[in-house]
């Protein structure tokens, strides 16, 4: 089917403290699928998991109300109706006087952090068998855990940060132990929640006091924390990735903050925030660096997109010492914010194109997965004894 003649349902919104931020994510793509004649249908999940769709949520001024979650009952909620051999996913209103039903072929997620960009979403797609833009569940959730992602970087001799992580329970019945084996990092540290992004949570520590508050911070978002070596002095360096067996990088973007790292401030506002590619000053393109590093880096984004099984697009981060010039593997996010449309225009791509390339991508994707066996011939129900599945309680 021609992408034109789809329906595509732009996702956004979910119970994550990023919520807000997918909002915004959400409308530029709603925005952009519009302009290149798309049909789009929004469907917003709110901040205690209900689902609403109508023509309103698909502007920002309707969010952008102070009573905006009031206003909702209008649109819904809506009911999911689950028919895995549809190959749609598809929505009914729970107030029979609504009498509506959206149908969507291809689904375009724009979840930020918790519940939608963790795989957990993308498994329900998979289970109804729908075809839908990005990462798969698998690479999905091991990138959004920073540790786990650390912890593969270490594996496959990436270069990272030293770092550790903590559990809330070891943090509660261990201090002592945990504090010990923290103070052999070296200064300045940063303790970030393991599953959460936009800087949200994340302390720079460069003193014992201020460490043990960083720590319970970062606790309040999530039950796993990082802490990690810092860079010093940093350059701050993203390379955005797209396609799923041939992948190509974009060119290198050098984010400038005057915080003391890349805070969700000056991502989101500060200037029209250099996240969304507004705050031109803090953004450079390419980065100043010399192009022996720029190919190594670019290669190594790459080399990461395939080892995690990445599809679609994702962006991977990098910290460079300014000084030795030895660069570091730092996160990786498999739907990027803003989609780094204002990188990717730099890089020859514009946004027009970029939108057609990932709907292209998820079709591709889910067409590969077509061709793969999902049963096995089998007489084991045949030859199994219902004897062996009996049971005493007193067994």
């Amino acid at each position: 089917m021609n992408s034109k003649n789809l329906c595509i349902g732009v996702f956004f919104g979910s119970r994550s403290p990023e919520h807000d931020v997918s909002i915004i994510t959400g409308q530029l793509i709603l925005s952009g699928l519009r302009s290149i004649n798309h049909h789009v249908v929004p469907i917003y999940i709110d901040k205690k998991g209900d689902w609403f769709s109508a023509p309103a949520l698909g502007e920002l001024s309707f969010f952008q109300q102070a009573d905006y979650p009031a206003k909702l009952a209008q649109f819904g909620p809506l009911e999911m109706r689950l028919k895995g051999s549809a190959q749609k996913v598809i929505l009914r209103s729970a107030k029979k006087w609504l009498a509506r039903e959206i149908i969507i072929d291809l689904a375009f997620p724009a979840f930020h952090g918790a519940n939608g960009e963790d795989g957990t979403i993308q498994g329900l797609f998979e289970l109804l068998n729908v075809p839908y833009v990005g990462c798969d569940v698998i690479s999905s959730a091991t990138t959004l855990d920073k540790v786990l992602t650390k912890e593969i970087y270490r594996a496959h001799q990436i270069p990272t940060t030293k770092f550790i992580s903590i559990v809330k329970s070891e943090w509660t019945n261990e201090r002592q132990k945990v504090s010990q084996t923290i103070s052999f990092l070296t200064r300045p540290l940063f303790v970030k929640p393991s599953r959460l992004g936009s800087s949200i949570g994340i302390s720079k520590v460069n003193s014992e006091k201020d460490l043990e508050f960083a720590i319970e911070v970062a606790f309040h978002y999530d039950d796993k924390v990082v802490i990690e070596e810092g860079v010093d002095p940093v350059m701050d360096l993203t390379c955005a990735v797209l396609g799923n067996e041939n992948p190509q990088p974009s060119l290198l973007q050098e984010s400038l903050f005057q915080d003391q790292f890349f805070s969700y401030e000056e991502k989101y506002f500060r200037k029209g925030g250099a996240q969304l590619g507004k705050a031109r000053e803090n953004i450079i393109i390419p980065a100043r660096i010399d192009d022996a590093l720029t190919k190594r880096i670019r290669e190594t984004a790459v080399a990461i997109y395939k080892i995690f099984g990445c599809s679609g697009t994702a962006r991977v981060d990098f910290l460079v010492n300014r000084n030795t010039k030895q660069f570091y593997a730092n996160e990786i996010n498999t739907l990027p914010g803003t989609l780094y449309h204002h990188l990717w225009k730099a890089s020859g791509v514009n946004l027009d194109k970029l939108l057609d390339e990932l709907i292209r991508l998820a079709q591709e994707k889910h067409r590969a997965k077509k061709d793969l066996t999902s049963s096995f011939a089998s007489n084991i129900l045949v030859k199994t004894h219902t004897g062996k599945l009996k049971f005493n309680a007193g067994e």
